[in-house]
Formats: structure tokens, C-alpha cells, sequence
């Protein structure tokens, strides 16, 4: 008998169709209800359940029962990491779904993975980081370096409490359409909460998409140039 994790399972529950795609609803880091999660698979509620009560038992999500309904969540940010991997290779061998309307050229620009910025905005931040020597690629994976502490202390960001939570300050995350690294973990996930404080950025109701307003996606530039950004709010 062969010995070690079974990826067999794990590539099963991930591998259905109706279950990729709440799979991948559950990467915008909401909790999603089952009747949610049917609508997003196109399948029934009771099919919903069923594929549901699969994910439970792999441990592939996590539920949370909330008055009288129940809400499904990813089990963890690596299960994010192994959708995007999964995405990026779909895309690599042409294996893309159809989509039309404007949800494709924005989710590409600027999208929410769990909790942090991807799509070519994300692969922007990450490559100007590194550019600027404010985080680094060792063998142990992805730093943040003195002078990107500094950064994170001077652009409002609280490391502090960041490393006192047992995820990863920083990762390296592949973004599946870009092909290229954006910036999850800890630091990531702080960096698009900051974007969203000063106005820089929102999210766009119910979707993965994180829309930059005019001033603020300027902003963003100015900041992976090596620049001071504007202080304050941006309207």
C-alpha cells in the first residue's frame, strides 16, 4: 500500500465541475450559503447540499451556522493557492470557459484572492516590492526585509499584530492569469485592507473584483514607482 497524503481525494472533490465553481465563489473570501453556492454551480439546492456535505467531510470547506442558516467557507488560504495554481494551468493548456461581458477584463486587472490583491494590479504590487528591496525571495519563500518594515510602519500597517497571528507574513501566491507571483499572507492581505481605507480602492458587490477608482489607481502607481503617495482619504 502506498504510503503519504492521498491527493487522489483531495484532486476528486476539487475536480468536479459543479464543485470548482463554488469553489471558486468561496475565493472571494465571503460565506456563501448553500442556496448561493447552488445558484453560482447552477444546480439545484438539494445537488448543492449533497456536493456540499462532500467538501465538509474533506475538510475542503468550513461551515458556520449563523440564526437559522448556514454559511461555507474555504477551509484555509491554501485551498485559495491550489485553485489559482489549478486556474493557472487551465489557462496554460486552453482549457478557459467562455465568459462574456465586462467581468473578464476586470477580474484580470484587479481581483480579490481570499484576501489579497491579484490579477495584474497584484502581480504589479508584488514585482515593484521586490524591485524596491521591501520584501525578498530566499529559500525559505517569500520576506519582508527592515526596509519593508519600515515601508509598512510609514504607509500605516501594524506588523506588530501581523506577526502575532500564526499565518505567514508573506507568500507567494501564482496568479492564474497573470502567470506571474502576487503578494498573499498576512502583509498581503493588510496591504489591500489599506488600499480600501484610504479610499484607493473598493470591492464590487457581490464579485471578486476590486475596482480602483481614478486618484486612487494613480496612487497605487506612485506607491510601486518608489514615490509618496497623497496622504489622507482619497474620494
Amino acid at each position: 500500500m502506498k504510503e503519504g497524503p492521498d491527493i487522489a481525494r483531495v484532486a476528486a472533490l476539487l475536480g468536479d465541475p459543479a464543485r470548482a465553481n463554488m469553489l471558486t465563489a468561496l475565493m472571494s473570501g465571503r460565506a456563501l450559503t448553500a442556496a448561493e453556492l447552488a445558484q453560482e454551480a447552477g444546480v439545484t439546492p438539494q445537488t448543492a447540499s449533497s456536493h456540499l456535505a462532500k467538501l465538509e467531510a474533506g475538510q475542503i470547506v468550513t461551515p458556520r451556522k449563523q440564526g437559522r442558516h448556514r454559511y461555507f467557507t474555504l477551509s484555509g488560504p491554501d485551498i485559495v493557492e491550489v485553485l489559482e495554481v489549478l486556474m493557472g494551468i487551465a489557462s496554460r493548456v486552453g482549457h478557459n470557459r467562455v465568459r462574456t461581458g465586462p467581468k473578464d477584463p476586470e477580474l484580470r486587472k484587479a481581483r480579490v484572492c481570499y484576501d489579497h490583491l491579484a490579477g495584474e494590479m497584484g502581480v504589479a504590487l508584488f514585482a515593484a516590492l521586490e524591485e524596491r528591496e521591501l520584501i525578498a525571495i530566499d529559500h525559505n519563500g517569500v520576506i519582508l526585509t527592515d526596509a519593508g518594515a519600515d515601508f509598512a510602519a510609514g504607509f500605516g500597517i501594524d506588523l506588530m499584530a501581523l506577526r502575532n497571528t500564526p499565518r505567514p507574513l508573506c507568500r507567494e501566491c501564482l496568479d492564474w492569469s497573470a502567470r506571474q507571483s502576487h503578494l498573499a499572507g498576512a502583509f498581503g492581505a493588510a496591504l489591500l485592507n489599506r488600499f480600501y481605507e484610504l479610499g484607493w480602492a473598493q470591492r464590487r458587490r457581490d464579485s471578486r473584483v476590486v475596482r480602483f477608482s481614478l486618484e486612487g489607481e494613480k496612487q497605487f502607481h506612485t506607491l510601486c514607482d518608489g514615490r509618496e503617495p497623497a496622504a489622507g482619504r482619497i474620494s
